[in-house]
C-alpha cells in the first residue's frame, strides 16, 4: 500500500508538521499606547522565529515590548514613537515620513502592527506623498510600488542582519537543522526520485508526463495541475539581415 503525499501528510495540521511556536520569543508587533511616546533600548533578543534579533525597548509608562531591531540601534538609544524626529529606530505614521527614506515594518492597514519589510536586510523607500488623498507610496525591494494609508506605521532605517545570504551554508547539515529549528520542509526532494509507492511521479517514471488535469483525484493531484504547456519555449533560429547589411540571428 502506498504512503500519503508529504503535502497531505503536512496539511492536515498533525504536531509533527507544526511550526515550534512554544519556542519563539515574540511577535515582533507594534504594541505601544495611543498618542506620541518614547522608548529606551534596554536590551536584545535572537529569536528563532526569525532572522532579524528583536529589540527590548522599555516604554514611558513602564511596559516592556519588543520590536524588530534596525541596524545601527545599539543599547540606551532613546527612540521615538509617533512623533516628528527623523533616525534611525524611531516608530513614525508614514504621513510624517519625508520622501527618500528608507523603512521597514511597515503596517498594511492601521493598527495590524507590521506586515512588511520584516526580514533582515529590507527596507522599503518611501517615494511619494499624495497631496489631495494623503496616500503615501512605498517602493519595496521587488520594484514594486504600493500605496498606504498614511496613519500606518513604520520604522525608519533598514532590517539588522543584512549580509546573511553573503555567507551560503556550506554543509547540507547546516541548512537542515536551520530549517528544522522553524520546521521548515527541507530537503524537497524531486517527485521523480522518490519510489513508486511515494509519489505517482516515482519508479521508472523518467518520461512520463507531469502534467494533471483539474478532476485529477487528490492521492495523484502533483505536478503541473491543469498546465497548456511545460519547459522552456523552443523556436526555430532564422536570420535576419539588417540595414547595414550584417546578419543577427533572432528567435520566432
Amino acid at each position: 500500500m502506498g504512503s500519503k503525499l508529504i503535502q497531505q501528510r503536512r496539511g492536515k495540521g498533525s504536531p509533527t508538521f507544526r511550526a515550534p511556536s512554544h519556542k519563539f520569543f515574540a511577535n515582533a508587533k507594534y504594541e505601544f499606547p495611543q498618542g506620541e511616546t518614547r522608548g529606551q533600548v534596554i536590551g536584545f533578543e535572537d529569536d528563532p522565529a526569525r532572522n532579524a534579533i528583536l529589540a527590548e525597548i522599555l516604554l514611558e509608562n513602564g511596559a516592556k515590548v519588543y520590536c524588530i531591531a534596525a541596524e545601527g540601534l545599539k543599547k540606551n538609544d532613546v527612540i521615538s514613537i509617533r512623533g516628528n524626529n527623523i533616525a534611525i529606530g524611531n516608530v513614525l505614521e508614514l504621513a510624517n515620513i519625508p520622501d527618500g527614506t528608507p523603512v521597514f515594518n511597515v503596517e498594511r492597514e492601521p493598527g495590524d502592527g507590521g506586515k512588511i519589510a520584516r526580514s533582515s536586510g529590507t527596507s522599503a523607500f518611501v517615494v511619494g506623498h499624495d497631496e489631495e488623498t494623503g496616500l503615501v507610496s512605498l517602493r519595496l525591494s521587488s520594484k514594486e510600488t504600493m500605496v498606504f494609508d498614511p496613519r500606518c506605521l513604520a520604522t525608519v532605517g533598514i532590517v539588522c542582519g543584512g549580509g546573511r545570504t553573503e555567507k551560503p551554508f556550506m554543509k547540507a547539515g547546516a541548512r537542515f537543522y536551520a530549517m528544522k529549528a522553524v520546521n521548515r520542509y527541507y530537503p524537497r526532494v524531486r517527485g521523480t526520485a522518490m519510489s513508486a509507492y511515494d509519489h505517482p511521479h516515482g519508479g521508472k517514471s523518467f518520461g512520463k508526463s507531469t502534467t494533471v488535469s483539474k478532476s485529477t483525484p487528490p492521492g495523484r493531484k502533483v505536478g503541473q495541475v491543469a498546465a497548456s504547456r511545460t519547459g522552456r519555449k523552443k523556436g526555430r533560429i532564422m536570420k535576419i539581415e539588417s540595414k547595414t547589411g550584417q546578419s543577427a540571428s533572432a528567435s520566432k
